[in-house]
């Protein structure tokens, strides 16, 4: 499961965020880069509003690559009574050192660090924060004008980020520019943390004031963790029966609810697929079209609450082609088929797989399977995609 971290900007805005639901309340001044500071007189203010009712995190600035510089931002935002402190690692002949500058500091402090999409991310920091004591990683994105994480990185190099989080016992966030279309195809990574800012303000808008109408859509479309706090009674977390009968729990759910047909068409990408041994040596173009029969919403469809996303079906097809060599389209069309009706609101999937490198014409199988009757429960989206996670570096 993963938490909703919402940044704001002071004691006002983390009044809003608290109040609509979001787990980790984190302070950030939005006009001063993407990891912009807040001074430590507002932090202590912020912390002071919410008392203790959620976790607070705050960031350092971005900061030089020098170990004095990184360590004395660092103490400041702790002294500040903070739960995280979250440090930008930008290139530099000196970002190794300034890791290993903290450890004396993570050693009482919980320290994020952040690494940024669009500066390269080096999975190689990751064995050396665990080695000195950061409690998590997070990847986010330097330039906010250049679009958001996923226009960075594809699915799988997140997926292959909090693998290797997991692996050294680190928590697992992403942010940057994060958008609420982006929610269901991140949530079956299973990251600990999802960050937001200018999903949550005016206008979509970083530098503008959070919108509590903004900051609640997020909260619906990221289930609630056992983890977190958010739960204990505030509005956001009331029964929705609009966002259930979204998700698929309405009490019409059986064979003969109304259904709707989402279909990707034509989606080509290269994969490691056949069974003779020379397929093994070069990668081959499959092309898939799948068509999902997804339970209709109870009212007109009016943001990311109300669909499936078709954009989990071609990001989980990505996923599989980049895990194995396949030796059969049928293995692989059956896997494609699994991930989609493991989704709650799927009734029925047809998947169609065809190998265009084979010959003139294109040559493949399609299949068309239904959710059993006695399916119930809430599965992961991507089961055949990556091994199941180790257990989470949470308190």
């Amino acid at each position: 499961m993963t938490l909703f971290l919402a940044s704001v900007n002071g004691p006002d805005e983390a009044e809003v965020a608290l109040a609509h639901g979001a787990d980790i309340i984190d302070l950030k001044d939005a006009t001063r880069g993407a990891l912009g500071a807040v001074d430590a007189a507002t932090v202590r203010a912020a912390v002071g509003v919410i008392g203790r009712r959620r976790p607070v995190s705050a960031v350092t600035g971005d900061l030089a690559m020098e170990p004095d510089v990184v360590t004395a931002a660092v103490s400041a935002m702790a002294a500040a009574e903070v739960d995280y402190v979250k440090v930008g690692f930008f290139p530099g002949e000196r970002r190794e050192d300034c890791v290993r500058a903290l450890a004396p500091l993570a050693a009482r402090t919980r320290i994020v660090g952040v690494m940024f999409a669009d500066d390269g991310p080096d999975l190689a920091l990751l064995p050396l924060f665990a080695g000195c004591g950061l409690a998590g990683a997070m990847l986010d994105t330097a330039r906010k004008s250049g679009g958001g994480l996923l226009e960075r990185m594809d699915i799988t190099a997140l997926g292959e980020f909090i693998a290797a989080c997991r692996r050294h016992g680190l928590l697992a966030g992403l942010a940057g520019s994060l958008e609420a279309p982006d929610i269901p195809r991140l949530l079956p990574l299973d990251p600990d943390l999802l960050g937001f800012r200018g999903a949550l303000c005016a206008g979509q808008q970083r530098t503008m004031a959070i919108d509590p109408a903004a900051v609640r859509v997020v909260r619906e479309l990221i289930p609630l963790d056992r983890r977190s706090a958010a739960g204990d009674g505030h509005e956001a977390m009331k029964v929705d029966y609009r966002l259930l009968a979204a998700r698929g729990y309405s009490d019409d759910a059986g064979d003969d609810a109304p259904t709707d047909r989402i279909f990707v068409r034509d989606f080509v990408t290269p994969m490691r697929i056949g069974a003779y041994s020379r397929e093994r040596d070069r990668p081959q173009r499959v092309r898939f079209n799948v068509d999902v029969d997804v339970r209709r919403s109870a009212h007109t469809a009016e943001d990311m609450r109300d669909v499936f996303s078709y954009d989990v079906v071609t990001d989980g097809i990505r996923m599989i082609v980049a895990r194995e060599h396949i030796a059969l389209l049928e293995t692989l069309a059956e896997r494609v088929a699994a991930l989609v009706l493991a989704h709650e609101r799927v009734n029925r999937v047809t998947v169609r797989a065809e190998k265009l490198d084979v010959g003139p014409g294109g040559v493949g199988v399609e299949i068309t399977r239904k959710r059993p009757a006695e399916v119930a429960g809430v599965h992961q989206l991507y089961p055949a995609a990556w091994p199941p996670p180790g257990p989470k570096a949470v308190e």
